[in-house]
């Protein structure tokens, strides 16, 4: 059975716990419609762009459906768990701190209540390479759609050194 004040406590959670990775706005790169719809927004695609707080020199490109319609326009439509993800080396990677595998990039969430995108990062040691994981989970049962990207750590423009992600990790 559930009870009022239960929930109330957890939507009161849900909606108050702020965390530092979602703390980052994405840029919004472009938007295209893919459904059209009579006299309200159209469904559409919309990319966006991140970069990773951690480590330098790493952007993420990721592409999430957002629903038109009426539910869409008042912002309670849930968004479906579609997302795909791009990261690549945009300069010259450098580690900020340590970081733990699977620690989260970007958070947003998806839906009024309880589904939320995220974006985590996790270190291949053996072949010095970011593996980057995008998913959507729901609190009751989750989702299993999902993308991931790779990004190997290669020297940049006249810097010899590579840095080891092995050498971050906590």
């Amino acid at each position: 059975m559930f009870r009022p004040t239960w929930i109330a406590a957890l939507l009161a959670l849900a909606i108050a716990a702020p965390s530092a990775a979602g703390a980052q706005e994405p840029d919004l790169i472009f938007k295209k419609s893919t459904v059209w719809k009579f006299l309200t927004p159209d469904d559409k695609l919309a990319v966006y762009g991140i970069d990773d707080p951690v480590v330098s020199g790493v952007a993420c490109h990721y592409t999430t459906p957002e629903k038109g319609g009426i539910s869409g326009m008042v912002g309670v439509a849930e968004q479906t768990s579609d997302i795909s993800l791009a990261c690549r080396q945009i300069g010259p990677i450098s580690f900020t701190k340590k970081f733990e595998q699977g620690d989260v990039v970007f958070r947003e969430s998806r839906s009024f209540f309880f589904k939320k995108m995220q974006i985590v990062r996790g270190c291949d040691t053996k072949r010095n390479v970011l593996v980057y994981l995008v998913y959507s989970d729901k609190l009751i049962d989750g989702s299993p759609k999902n993308s991931t990207s790779t990004v190997p750590i290669m020297p940049w423009g006249t810097s010899g050194e590579v840095p080891r992600c092995a050498d971050f990790l906590k």
